[in-house]
């Protein structure tokens, strides 16, 4: 679950640059919503939902709510007499020069995905590595930013690429195929090969003939897809696809995902299956032309990459930060590599041994590794403020393309010598500004339970700590996703006119470990929002801001947050935005991608999970004559992840209960989805709105 996207740039711009006249609305102006008599029933448990009808989205009633609550933000917001500044230097700050993200190294060639701001999508290229020419492979810039590229598959050899594309940020994929060399697209279309609820996955065969991949039942005449149920299919080059034979998952799992890895020659493969989004995967290899599982879901693991003709698989069965082990051709498990003290986030292979990315909280770290678990050394990258994005990598080489970025570090490419332990800078980004004033800090704050929660805050160097400085507090805590610190890029419009940037590293993702992950998840989600507050409350207590200047901003899972915030502590925060966020826990799985959540938020089919869920259900814990803070809702209709109307119900119900004269204020896009793949125009809107809204209601000072 990721960040949210919109999709009318050009009116969401102006909307966030003063254009229209109206000021911030008392409760009493906000669009009339009408209430039901809808009641569900819960073991015993009446709980009144007077919003279902909300849900409809295709209704005329609805449609028409939902362009009266447009209208009404979008002259709130054009009130915002900040939003012409910062809509310009969001965009200015955000035209940099062009990144590169997504390395992968096949054979004798680097592929890797190019952004050229302010072009909408990013193109695919290819270059012979380490030094050859680029050569644009792909590129959906013809298309107005509405189609993007989703993942994409080298052959063995570098010969061909498979890559994916959907439109109007609805996920779902659709692949096809590149030869690289004659820049031409071979008629092989897979269609519904996942995305949305269910990611893509695709392996070469090692002859490069064909391609495994997953894909939903193929739906029948008119009918939509149905997100459910995926498989492996085998496809052979040249073939209609509709008639791809199903070779490993059929009735494996409703809620079925896969992530498929071969050797750099193909001749080896693996599938990591997973039932849901939050549990552990089981690890299958091909043996000849049949799929065997080597390791149940009771391994608990989280990853896996292929070194040589071994699977390392790291496992979190009794080593909570995670363990290697060795999975040989024929099945055989042997032990690599101990628990050490980082939470492995991934592995690399490199000649003969490989590479752990580690994580220790916000701290993170590279170590190499012979063939035999042995420690070799620590790759030389700064000491902290940073996280490593991705390695490209094989067992052919000696040398590897390590990715990364930090709080005032954009992208940076250098090359690891494996031999000599050196690095060589191969790529950065330039950005418009400096960022060399700008420092990062890492206070701790204790959470309810005792747990030490660390927070990073980034800031002028200049800043001191009176109290009142503007300050966002930024939080996710969920599906093992670690919040790593990423380059702040745009936000530094914020930052330069004094305002303060705040990371809270709460539960839920994986920092520390699985068990991190476990101790925010089903029921003991509560301790996530618990180690925000007590995150907020340091910022408060430690003189960095005061409530009437702090901020909180949450996107998907972090929307579910941010709504327990607003419910359980509303007088903590002056503002709010929450994008694409699940806010009615209760019918959370009632959305196709809500079953997938299951195994990560719990189900109301079972007494104790919905007695968890009913208590924090942020929908269901609004109060009448509450003082909310002012608060800014934004979705997108084409939202695979999370329902629409999870927006819709929470800002009707919210309206009609807050007593402050604050804003709140829903945005509703159309065309656009849960942000994957958003065009820049887009992401440059949404930094937009959210820095006009928190610096109208929070107060930020002029460029300092």
């Amino acid at each position: 679950m990721r960040i949210s996207g919109v999709s009318l740039p050009v009116l969401l711009l102006a909307t966030a640059v003063g254009c229209r006249g109206a000021r911030p609305s008392s409760n009493g102006s906000f669009p009339a919503t009408r209430k039901s008599a809808d009641v569900t029933t819960f073991f015993g448990v009446n709980v009144p939902d007077p919003y279902r009808w909300l849900e409809d989205g295709g209704s005329t009633e609805v449609q028409q709510w939902i362009d009266a609550q447009n209208a009404h933000a979008e002259g709130v917001l054009g009130g915002m007499a900040e939003g012409s500044a910062i809509s310009k230097r969001v965009e200015a700050l955000a035209t940099t020069s062009p990144d590169r993200s997504s390395p992968l190294i096949s054979g004798s060639t680097l592929f890797y995905l190019r952004e050229t701001p302010p072009a909408p999508q990013p193109v695919l290229v290819a270059q012979a590595w380490p030094s050859g020419a680029e050569r644009t492979v792909v590129d959906v810039n013809d298309a107005g930013g509405n189609v993007a590229i989703t993942d994409y598959w080298p052959s063995p050899s570098g010969r061909y690429v498979a890559y994916g594309t959907a439109e109007g940020g609805s996920e779902l994929t659709t692949i096809r195929v590149r030869d690289v060399g004659s820049a031409t697209t071979l008629p092989d279309a897979l269609r519904y090969a996942g995305g949305g609820t269910s990611p893509q996955a695709l392996a070469w065969d090692a002859d490069e003939k064909g391609v495994t991949y997953a894909r939903y039942p193929l739906p029948s005449g008119n009918a939509a897809v149905t997100a459910f149920d995926v498989a492996l299919y085998h496809h052979k080059l040249g073939t209609a696809a509709e008639s791809d034979p199903v070779v490993f998952g059929q009735n494996y799992s409703k809620i079925a995902e896969y992530r498929l890895m071969t050797s750099a020659d193909g001749r080896h493969a693996a599938a990591l299956a997973n039932k849901g989004d939050g549990g552990p995967a089981e690890v299958f290899i091909r043996i000849r032309d049949t799929w065997q599982r080597v390791l149940d879901a009771h391994a608990g693991v989280t990853t896996a990459a292929y070194a040589g003709d071994r699977l390392l698989v790291v496992t979190t069965d009794n080593a909570p930060r995670g363990r290697i082990v060795a999975i040989a051709p024929d099945g055989t498990v042997t032990e690599l590599l101990k628990e050490g003290d980082t939470a492995i986030q991934f592995i690399a292979a490199i000649g003969s041994g490989f590479l752990v990315v580690g994580s220790s909280g916000p701290v993170w770290r590279v170590d190499h590794y012979d063939a035999k678990g042995e420690h070799v050394r620590q790759v030389p990258l700064p000491a902290d403020g940073f996280h490593v994005r991705e390695i490209a990598s094989a067992s052919s080489s000696d040398d590897a393309l390590v990715a990364y970025a930090g709080w005032t570090i954009p992208t940076r490419w250098v090359r690891y010598d494996g031999r000599a332990g050196r690095l060589t800078p191969v790529f950065e980004v330039k950005p418009p500004a400096d960022y060399s004033h700008v420092v990062a800090t890492v206070i701790e704050t204790t959470s309810k339970d005792g747990t030490k929660i660390p927070v990073s805050v980034v800031a002028l160097d200049s800043i001191g700590k009176n109290g009142d400085a503007p300050t966002i507090l930024y939080g996710y805590g969920g599906f093992q996703n670690p919040l790593a610190p990423s380059f702040i890029g745009a936000n530094l419009a914020w930052v330069e006119r004094g305002g303060v940037l705040a990371y809270a590293h709460v539960r839920g993702g994986n920092e520390f470990g699985e068990r991190w992950h476990q101790d925010g998840m089903l029921t003991r989600k509560q301790h996530v929002f618990d180690d925000f507050f007590a995150a907020a409350q340091a910022l408060v207590a430690q003189g960095w801001t005061s409530s009437a200047r702090l901020g909180a901003r949450g996107e998907s899972n972090g929307g579910l947050l941010m709504g327990a915030q607003i419910t359980q502590h509303p007088e903590m925060y002056r503002a709010v935005v929450s994008f694409v966020g699940i806010y009615d826990s209760l019918r959370h799985q009632t959305f196709p991608n809500g079953a997938f959540n299951v195994t990560e938020y719990g189900t109301t089919d079972d007494p104790e999970q919905f007695a968890a869920l009913y208590a924090y259900s942020p929908l269901h814990r609004v109060k009448a004559g509450s003082p909310y803070p002012a608060i800014l809702l934004e979705t997108g209709v084409n939202d695979p992840r999370v329902a629409p109307w999870q927006s819709r119900k929470f800002a009707a119900a919210l309206q009609a209960a807050s007593s402050s004269d604050r804003p709140i204020l829903l945005l509703t896009r159309t065309g656009a989805g849960h942000g994957i793949g958003a065009p820049f125009s887009q992401r440059v809107g949404n930094a937009a709105v959210a820095l006009t809204f928190f610096a109208h209601e929070l107060g930020l000072g002029p460029v300092r």
